[in-house]
């Protein structure tokens, strides 16, 4: 046990967070594979490494750390993996910011190298935070994208969906953004509320109305509905194009919508999603008006070469010059644009490599799957549901996974690596044996990359230990987390490429959070200014701070706003149980702990009773992850049942010698151990601090609380008891006198008699007797209380006069007041509410005062 001189009298979180970082080793995380205890594998999401572990990284980390001490504490050999999704365009800007370059002035493989470099500065940074934030993380696990060893894995991940059907290239619309220049797929969409211009022009004797005046030269066809009557005589005929002359058929469709516009619709190679339909419904031909970089091309004539943004103003210009622009109407329209760039996508048909949406196999799995929250199954089949298209997976960038594939130059037939010759990289190098089809020997590499979610959605695969020669032994894992976010994409990607890969699902479990909002209930951002650094925080007020603002800020699956508060509040309840802390520490110094020390005060086995409920509690909202009540449990019991009421009841005892004291010294002792073993995952820095001071090695390497201590009469007893001295405490406040006054005799009436081993007593300092009778009190009037409003107002220079002539009444007549009553001579009324009699007791002949706990009686009376 430690020496009272060793307990500093404040807690100093920087010196002990550092301390302790310091000292611990890594080892102790690892996953062991010849471990006979049960796994619990965690596939944890691999951040983008920007070089800064965002807040939002913090807190879903924050929860991967919770359950990940809470299993290993309940006998579980835990994987905590740390993963670094490394390639994509993000780092390439960065590169081309930093060093004042664009991709194409040097080489691809300098300007990978050069991604490469500044990434793996960027984990080394990001790498620090992990550790101050004190995450038990299994570093022998650590994995990198970018690094041959996995992105082979990546590659081979390929090559088998490709000779399995899943993977195939084709010509076919894409989302596409020209700032980027890269397909992107429909996840990586997001969507803005932007104001545009509806532009209604004559068609060839056609009133139409477009919002893409710029595609006029890939119109195609012009729709209308079939029960459109004033479309009816166009059926089968064709219109001219406006300024560009090509003809085109007019289609009837039921999807048009007749009360939009004009109800005729020009169908374009592509303005949306829905000109895609038609365009293959009707068999329609292809005309490719905007290019890759954004740019319209020679179909346009003499608007070649201009952007979409300057064509429209061109266009739009010689419409109103033709006379054929009728009228213009603000629009509010929602406009897909680029994730990353914001620039609104085009639909462009380009050859791309696809991944085939097994919509039914990936619902199947996500039904196996056991969903926290339930509900966020829900977000995933919606986007199942509105899966159109295939998962366009082929990037036309560079800092990225390369495409193992080449094409023949003399036949065109596509041609793949030997599985052993991976990873390769097929701008650098050649197939080592001819074109199977042709014996040809000239071949063209393959210059588009891999979308990063393809070696992201392998990462259960990676720590799981696929190889490709079967199903790994520890495959599936126990739990994915992440936010919900990106259910759409690393959900859905990861569960569509293990049926592909394994024919299971990836987990047994998945675990959604939500996102961290600004003070202000905005999303983080640079703009406004409401964006909070995990290193700042911790710099201020520390780890374990922030830790407990993770976990009680909101519930799971909930979006969770930042507030200094919640972490100026978890701070101060760090000092609070430092100074439980350093109360039960210095106690137990004295004479040590007697662990036979029998238990027969009330307040010992009230407060038993009441650490048992709440590790049953704490340990059930663990298990279903609810992190911020199994908190919330156990800051109540620590400051409000062991503080403010166990502590203050029990303190006389443990001030004194005997069998009493040590009773008081065995409940501390065993409510301080088990509050440092459920602080752990919470807090590790500080629950390893107190618990260190037991001299009984690290907390992190204790089971977890497995204490029970049945005893209904001592829960419903023991409530009484604190109940019962908090109404005497208020009932001396509000006397004005101070908590440790002296009082005379307290006579409590309960139905059952209280072993209180005289805590009550000497908490309230005062003569306590506990009897199971009814109280017999007389009960007199003793004074009368005034409504001064009342009779003021009723009889204003006579209320003195009333009021004189009230107090002369009998006890009868106060208690039961008359209607009138003589004042100056005069038969007044007696208004209503005008005063009440003041009561007082008596007991045994001698005045008490009285307080009531529900339906028990406490007198107090005065000391002699």
């Amino acid at each position: 046990m430690a020496s009272s001189d060793e307990l500093p009298k404040n807690y100093d979180f920087a010196e002990v967070e550092e301390r302790w970082r310091k000292s611990w080793r890594d080892e102790d995380h690892y996953f062991d594979h010849n471990s006979k205890k049960p796994q619990f594998v965690i596939d944890t999401p691999p951040p983008y490494p920007t070089g800064n572990f965002h807040i939002g990284n913090a807190l879903n980390w924050c929860y991967i750390d919770f359950f990940a001490r809470y299993k290993r504490m309940k006998g579980y050999n835990v994987m905590f993996p740390q993963g670094w999704d490394c390639h994509g365009l993000p780092t390439e800007v960065k590169v081309e910011e930093l060093n004042h370059i664009t991709k194409n002035d040097v080489s691809r493989e300098e300007f990978r190298k050069m991604c490469r470099d500044l990434t793996l500065k960027n984990i080394e940074q990001m790498r620090l935070t992990l550790r101050r934030m004190a995450f038990s993380t299994d570093w022998s696990n650590e994995y990198i994208t970018m690094m041959p060893k996995y992105y082979s894995k990546t590659q081979l991940s390929f090559l088998r969906m490709y000779k399995s059907g899943y993977i195939y290239q084709d010509e076919h619309p894409v989302n596409y953004c020209t700032r980027c220049e890269t397909a992107i797929a429909f996840a990586e969409v997001s969507y803005e509320d932007r104001e545009t211009q509806l532009n209604f022009f004559d068609f060839d004797g056609v009133e139409i109305a477009t919002t893409r005046p710029e595609l006029l030269a890939a119109c195609v066809a012009v729709a209308v509905h079939p029960a459109d009557d004033r479309y009816h005589n166009l059926k089968g005929k064709s219109l001219k194009v406006p300024l560009f002359g090509h003809a085109v058929p007019i289609v009837q469709d039921e999807a048009v919508d007749p009360k939009f516009g004009s109800g005729a619709v020009m169908i374009c190679t592509f303005g949306d999603k829905q000109d895609v339909h038609w365009w293959k419904q009707h068999n329609l031909p292809l005309r490719k008006a905007i290019d890759r970089k954004g740019k319209m091309t020679e179909i346009c004539g003499k608007y070649t070469g201009l952007s979409s943004t300057e064509c429209r103003k061109a266009i739009l210009a010689d419409m109103k010059a033709a006379g054929i622009l009728k009228k213009q109407e603000k629009l509010q329209q929602r406009v897909g644009t680029c994730w990353r760039c914001k620039t609104p996508i085009e639909i462009l048909s380009n050859r791309q490599w696809f991944i085939r949406i097994k919509q039914q196999e990936i619902r199947d799995a996500a039904h196996q799957i056991k969903w926290y929250p339930e509900h966020m199954l829900r977000r995933m089949e919606n986007w199942i549901d509105q899966m159109e298209w295939d998962w366009c997976i082929s990037r036309q960038r560079i800092f990225a996974t390369p495409i193992p594939v080449w094409t023949c130059t003399k036949c065109g037939e596509i041609v793949v690596p030997d599985e052993k010759d991976l990873p390769c990289d097929p701008t650098l190098t050649k197939p080592k044996h001819p074109c199977p089809k042709c014996g040809g020997n000239d071949f063209k590499g393959e210059e588009d990359v891999l979308d990063t979610w393809m070696d992201s959605s392998i990462s259960v695969l990676n720590v799981t230990g696929w190889d490709g020669s079967g199903k790994p032994k520890i495959f599936p894992a126990q739990i994915r987390p992440q936010g919900h976010d990106i259910i759409r994409t690393w959900a859905f990607y990861s569960i569509l490429r293990s049926v592909a890969l394994t024919g299971s699902k990836p987990w047994d479990q998945i675990l959604v959070n939500g996102m961290v909002l600004g003070e202000d209930g905005f999303k983080m951002s640079k703009s406004r200014g409401n964006v909070i650094v995990p290193e700042d925080l911790i710099g201020r007020y520390g780890a374990d701070a922030l830790r407990q603002w993770a976990a009680t800020g909101a519930a799971l699956g909930s979006d969770i706003m930042f507030s200094w508060n919640d972490v100026i509040a978890a701070s101060r309840f760090q000092t609070k149980m430092w100074n439980i802390a350093r109360f039960a520490l210095i106690q137990l110094e004295k004479e040590g702990i007697d662990e036979n020390a029998p238990i027969t005060a009330l307040a010992d086995r009230w407060l038993l009773a009441r650490l048992s409920d709440t590790v049953a509690a704490v340990s059930a909202r663990m298990e279903n992850y609810e992190f911020d009540e199994a908190l919330k449990a156990i800051r109540e019991f620590a400051w409000d049942v062991l503080a403010d009421n166990y502590i203050e009841l029990a303190k006389g005892r443990l001030y004194t010698e005997g069998m009493s004291r040590k009773s008081a010294c065995r409940v501390l002792y065993t409510a301080y151990d088990s509050l440092c073993r459920m602080l752990a995952p919470f807090v590790p820095y500080f629950a390893e601090e107190c618990y260190s001071y037991l001299h009984k090695g690290s907390v992190h390497k204790q089971p977890w609380v497995d204490f029970t201590f049945n005893d209904p009469a001592a829960k419903a007893e023991g409530d009484l008891l604190v109940k019962v001295v908090a109404e005497v405490r208020k009932y001396k406040h509000d006397k004005g006198l101070a908590l440790n006054a002296p009082l005379g005799k307290v006579t409590v009436y309960a139905p059952h008699t209280t072993n209180d081993e005289n805590d009550t007593a000497r908490t309230i300092n005062a003569d306590v007797h506990w009897r199971t009778d009814k109280a017999h009190l007389d009960k007199v009037v003793s004074g009368i209380d005034f409504n001064r409003s009342v009779v003021g107002k009723t009889f204003r220079k006579d209320a003195a006069a009333f009021m004189d002539a009230v107090k002369a009444l009998s006890p009868k007549d106060l208690e039961h007041p008359p209607k009138t009553i003589k004042v100056n001579g005069k038969d007044l009324d007696v208004p209503a509410d005008a005063f009440a009699p003041q009561y007082s007791y008596v007991e045994e002949g001698a005045k008490v005062d009285m307080i009531t706990v529900g339906d028990v009686i406490v007198t107090v009376a005065g000391k002699e």
